[in-house]
């Protein structure tokens, strides 16, 4: 398993890509390309935010390491993310393009970084944002903190994983309803009160240009409580999916703070990469039936590959507890590269 003739690169990794180093910059520029009509490339940075920003609305930034495909970029767009700071595989944007970014997409209204629970990325955007601020923009920070997998009550170190698209989306419909950047800041910290994510995985993912897996799970055995490349924090004998389900949704449901769910919720069942859409469909079916059994109404389902890690093999459920504010922006219309959605009429 060599390289090319004429060329002495090791391919044996045998991932899709040209020289590790620059599989983040290709991917832009092809995802741009793409896209161009929704989106554009903020020039010296390796920034993309929305082709048309509403002015006077507020703006919500987001961003993270790469790899996670379609996450962060996919999500830009009306009723969604104005705008993604992407990092390299794994690894957390500078703070000079997080500035870029908030200085672009700031049209008078402000704008609300909406980022996970990773310390880079806090930190940088941490950073970026007091930049902003003495630059004389207004800039407000909501870390996502929905993994729920350690079954800690201190949720500042719970991690940010695939629920921060429910978070997005409700954020996104907010920002384009005119809400003030003290508002869509409420919503963020109510909808990420309201949501809780665990993942499992039978194999793990590589990092290109490398040949280790992200972490090693045995061939008749899937890891609990995985994030979007890290290890969880258990593992058990492969058994059937509706007993993983069930497990699943006993963390989901018994989690701190208890009865935050209520009786109505959104879920995500969401691919991290690897596996058939055919099994997040079974999977989707154990979630509804369990909910239903709990006396859960779920009011809005979303299911597909929103938040991966490279080519790990698993899936992560999200729920969102909803209230009828919550509700209203889960419906909200929205138009990006890679979700959209219709208003949904009364």
């Amino acid at each position: 398993m060599g390289g090319r003739r004429g060329d002495d690169r090791d391919l044996s990794g045998k991932k899709f890509i040209n020289d590790p180093r620059d599989v983040v910059e290709e991917m832009l520029a092809g995802f741009v390309g793409t896209h161009s009509r929704l989106v554009r490339r903020l020039e010296g940075t390796k920034a993309v935010l929305a082709r048309s920003v509403h002015p006077g609305n507020v703006s919500i930034l987001a961003g993270g390491g790469s790899g996670h495909e379609p996450a962060l970029v996919g999500y830009v767009g009306a009723g969604l993310l104005d705008g993604v700071v992407a990092g390299e595989v794994f690894t957390s944007p500078p703070v000079g393009d997080v500035v870029a970014a908030i200085g672009a997409l700031d049209t008078g209204a402000g704008v609300l970084l909406l980022i996970g629970n990773y310390a880079g990325d806090v930190m940088n955007f941490e950073m970026a944002m007091e930049s902003a601020r003495m630059a004389g923009h207004k800039a407000e920070l909501q870390v996502v903190t929905d993994d729920v997998a350690m079954g800690t009550s201190d949720t500042s170190s719970r991690r940010g994983l695939a629920g921060s698209f429910l978070i997005w989306k409700a954020c996104g419909a907010a920002a384009a309803a005119g809400l003030s950047l003290e508002e869509v800041r409420r919503v963020a910290a109510k909808a990420n009160a309201s949501t809780r994510t665990i993942g499992v995985a039978s194999a793990p993912g590589t990092v290109p240009g490398t040949h280790k897996p992200l972490f090693a799970i045995a061939d008749n055995e899937i890891e609990i409580g995985v994030g979007h490349g890290e290890p969880g924090m258990r593992r058990k004998a492969m058994p059937r999916v509706d007993e993983i389900v069930d497990e699943l949704v006993e963390h989901l449901v018994s989690a701190e703070p208890e009865g935050g769910l209520g009786k109505e919720v959104a879920t995500l069942v969401n691919g991290l990469g690897a596996t058939p859409l055919m099994e997040l469909y079974i999977a989707q079916r154990r979630l509804v039936g369990n909910l239903q059994q709990r006396g859960v109404l779920v009011h809005r389902a979303f299911v597909g590959n929103f938040y991966t890690a490279l080519e790990t093999a698993g899936f992560s459920i999200a729920i969102m507890g909803l209230d009828e504010e919550l509700k209203t922006l889960i419906d909200a219309a929205a138009r990006s590269p890679h979700f959209t959605q219709p208003a949904t009429g009364p």
